[in-house]
């Protein structure tokens, strides 16, 4: 089939790769403008634009997926199927352009976690698993009639890094499944059914640790925050990134503050949550690098009683 990819960051890669590498054939990448980024500020493509071109894909990156241009550009390119990986939300013009529809891969179970974040969102939420699936595109966002899906677990300490790693490599094999089905004809449209949860976008403000919350959903917002953009919290009136931490065994003793530091280490400091208490293990301070607690309280003086806010 001739296919037209559409995709943007890491986690579409290893799909355009694998579609890439089948009797199928991509005849153009769609995916972001350069934009800048560094110190420098110099123009970057994206992960996707820079895969297409080491395979001399033809590229289109335009700034409205509503432009009258672009669209005719999709028509007389006269794709069979639309493929879309974590790229931007497809106007109902671009859509229905191929006779074969347009397909997307999410990653999360749907209804389960639609949105822009559902991988953060099924960490922070505390699921023990996930998933990938493969739906046609409509109108609303994320609620077309699924093709495919896969589970996978979630350990306790996993990060949404760890999971975005795992989802990708199985999303682009559940991918190129959907798409020989559809090729043969027999692709399944099954109706989304179930609890629907939402996966919004993140915002700083949720990223902000709020102590007085169960220390169990502050573990899970960590984990769920790393390593992009990470949990935040205040000390000593300056930002530190909280990168990693534990729930600690220890009792929580009645009269201390949400936030108040009730024991420190050699490699931990122990922090007052709603119903018990965290043990961070990794900090970033302002302006500086990731480390670990044991590297940072060698050069830096915490006392008990001083407080995360």
């Amino acid at each position: 089939m001739k296919i037209i990819f559409m995709g943007t960051p890491e986690f579409a890669v290893p799909s355009l790769e694998k579609i890439y590498d089948s009797h199928h054939e991509i005849i153009a990448v769609v995916t972001g403008p350069d934009k800048p980024a560094g110190r420098g500020k110099k123009l970057k493509p994206t992960p996707v634009k820079r895969r297409a071109d080491e395979f001399s894909i033809p590229i289109l990156t335009p700034e409205k997926l509503s432009d009258e241009n672009f669209i005719g550009e999709l028509k007389q390119l006269n794709a069979d199927l639309f493929v879309v990986v974590a790229f931007r939300i497809l106007p109902k013009s671009v859509f229905t352009i191929p006779p074969l529809g347009t397909i997307n891969l999410h990653a999360s179970l749907l209804p389960k976690f639609r949105g822009a974040a559902p991988i953060n969102w099924a960490i922070m939420n505390g699921e023990n698993e996930s998933g990938v699936t493969t739906f046609f595109i409509e109108e609303k966002v994320d609620t077309g009639e699924w093709i495919l899906q896969k589970k996978v677990s979630i350990s306790e300490k996993e990060t949404a890094g760890e999971l975005h790693d795992k989802l990708t490599v199985i999303g682009a094999d559940v991918l190129l499944e959907t798409v020989n089905t559809i090729e043969q004809g027999n692709a399944p449209r099954i109706t989304q059914e179930g609890e629907v949860i939402k996966a919004p976008k993140l915002t700083r403000e949720l990223c902000h640790i709020n102590w007085e919350k169960d220390v169990v959903s502050i573990y899970n917002l960590i984990r769920g925050l790393a390593p992009f953009p990470r949990a935040f919290s205040y000390f000593n009136e300056k930002e530190f990134k909280i990168c990693g931490a534990e729930i600690s065994t220890m009792n929580l003793d009645k009269g201390k503050v949400a936030g108040e530091i009730v024991d420190i280490n050699k490699e931990k400091i122990f922090v007052a949550a709603g119903d018990g208490i965290l043990a961070i293990t990794e900090v970033q301070p302002p302006n500086k690098r990731r480390m670990s607690v044991a590297e940072y309280l060698r050069g830096h003086s915490v006392e008990l009683g001083e407080r995360f806010q």
